[in-house]
């Protein structure tokens, strides 16, 4: 499979299908507890079809990763096209507390698998980082939010949070956080 030749629509579908099963696995928790094997049964498709596309476990996680990073990304997106640049920043990092509490097992699982790949997880971070980058500068052109600050610091803010889930509070504390990072960028009046 080259990049230059477009998938059929059965290989398609059938790549989707094993992109979206693992991510539900990764969701789980229990990536770990399943031979590689495993997700071309759980997927309904043949052992050859899940080599094909995917020769490693490696190459799955960055699949889910690079799946996880663009929606992420489509979402920025669309909050910049619909909303005021100060609201489409906070439902965005809203929207990213929401997402980090109901897919901590992706993300732990992806952390872990992505570890040794940090050319692979820096792409991703730095598409997110620009979507991020876009909101708060649409933010600061609307006259909303500070100039002074850049999208390195809410990436870092999103980054403590992600890593602090283990909190016995964590949700409250990370909406707080949000709440504290708004306030701290909200351009003084």
């Amino acid at each position: 499979m080259t990049a230059d030749k477009p998938l059929r629509a059965d290989a398609r579908r059938n790549r989707d299908v094993l992109v979206a099963k693992a991510r539900e696995i990764f969701d789980t928790g229990e990536f770990f507890d399943l031979r590689f094997d495993d997700f071309a049964l759980l997927a309904g498709v043949g052992t050859g079809t899940l080599y094909r596309h995917f020769p490693t476990r490696e190459a799955l996680a960055e699949a889910v990763y690079h799946g996880e990073v663009a929606a992420l990304c489509d979402r920025a997106r669309e909050l910049r096209a619909t909303l005021p640049a100060a609201e489409a920043l906070a439902t965005f990092l809203r929207g990213m507390v929401d997402h980090i509490d109901a897919h901590e097992g992706l993300a732990r699982t992806l952390a872990t698998l992505m570890a040794e790949r940090s050319g692979d997880l820096a792409e991703g971070s730095q598409a997110l980082e620009q979507a991020v980058a876009d909101l708060v500068a649409a933010a600061v052109r609307e006259g909303s939010v500070r100039d002074d600050v850049d999208s390195g610091a809410v990436m870092m803010v999103l980054h403590g949070i992600g890593a602090a889930h283990d909190r016995p509070h964590w949700r409250a504390e990370a909406d707080d956080v949000i709440t504290l990072l708004l306030d701290g960028l909200r351009r003084p009046q």
